[in-house]
């Protein structure tokens, strides 16, 4: 399979939905066809750009992702999802199991937890794209143990980041020392919202370090350097 994979990000929260889209993105074999934030208009733009996953929050302004979902699953042509929530009760995860789903993240989660996974549903994918047209019970088995997520993240992460995530990540590791999201806002020439922004979802992805440097007063200064493997 040399295609890359569309996927629909649907969150409520406009910042999240931004940071998951950075991961998908940083995900090889991965790009990101749209963004929605409520159910009606995941199911338009689902409806309108055919994505082959999409990446559904539970808790949507205008109803429940689960209804979503269950809406999705039932097209002709149904995309896999896998669900993104704050929701960890056993209820909702057996639901979410029930109608489909392909995994089920708890927010929040760092880069690797969703990497390993759309990386595993690629190569269930890629698997599946070799079976005969009657599989054996073998070929199945080997089927659902691709979809396990493995334990380690996909390689060249880096080289796949979105442009602002590439330039912050350039700014801090051509640091001698740690720097703060404004003094990364200064050297690349953005807000110092979107370096924090950047910041925050490459720690969260294991390429940066947090340093806290503690004042004499106040909260700590969060301050940023490359993680070195």
């Amino acid at each position: 399979m040399s295609d890359e994979l569309s996927v629909l990000v649907v969150d409520d929260d406009f910042r999240v939905a931004s940071v998951h889209e950075g991961f998908v993105e940083a995900t090889p074999g991965f790009t990101v066809a749209g963004k929605a934030h409520t159910g009606a208009e995941a199911l338009r733009l689902a409806a309108s750009l055919h994505p082959d996953l999409v990446l559904m929050d539970v808790y949507l302004p205008d109803e429940d992702g689960l209804d979503v979902v269950r809406s999705l699953l039932a097209e002709p042509a149904p995309p896999a999802v896998i669900v993104i929530s704050a929701a960890n009760d056993v209820a909702t995860v057996r639901r979410a199991v029930q109608l489909g789903a392909l995994h089920y993240l708890v927010k929040p989660f760092g880069f690797s937890e969703l990497a390993q996974r759309l990386t595993a549903y690629r190569e269930a994918q890629e698997g599946l794209a070799g079976f005969p047209a009657e599989a054996t019970q073998q070929d199945i088995d080997r089927f659902f143990e691709l979809l396990r997520p493995g334990s380690s993240a996909p390689p060249d992460t880096l080289r796949r980041l979105a442009p602002t995530l590439q330039a912050v990540f350039d700014a801090v590791a051509a640091s001698a020392a740690s720097v703060s999201a404004s003094e990364v806002a200064t050297t690349i020439g953005v807000s110092r919202t979107t370096a924090q922004r950047a910041l925050t979802q490459l720690e969260q992805s294991e390429v940066l370090r947090l340093e806290l440097r503690y004042g004499s007063t106040g909260r700590p200064e969060h301050r940023y350097a490359v993680r070195r493997r």
